[in-house]
């Protein structure tokens, strides 16, 4: 028994949990699970903290607006979110 637990203890180190935002994610749900994002959303011109807007409109669909790089602003998301 103790011979499992240890083998299990090494499993779970071993797991890396990887954090996913994907670009159908409405904004406000990432900036609420993943609140280091926000200053990601910011440096991008995308003040959607307050914006009403976000609670419906993807990450995607933000960038479209935006004329923001969709593919690299995804790395910097996922980056500050873990």
């Amino acid at each position: 028994m103790v011979k499992k637990m240890k083998r299990a203890k090494k499993a779970a180190k071993k797991q890396v949990i990887k954090v996913k935002i994907k670009p159908s994610m409405a904004i406000a749900e990432v900036i609420s699970r993943w609140p280091k994002t926000i200053k990601v959303f910011m440096n991008h011109g995308m003040s959607c903290i307050g914006c009403p807007m976000a609670i419906n409109e993807t990450i995607s669909q933000g960038a479209q607006a935006h004329g923001i790089n969709l593919k690299k602003m995804l790395e910097e998301l996922n980056r500050a979110a873990k």
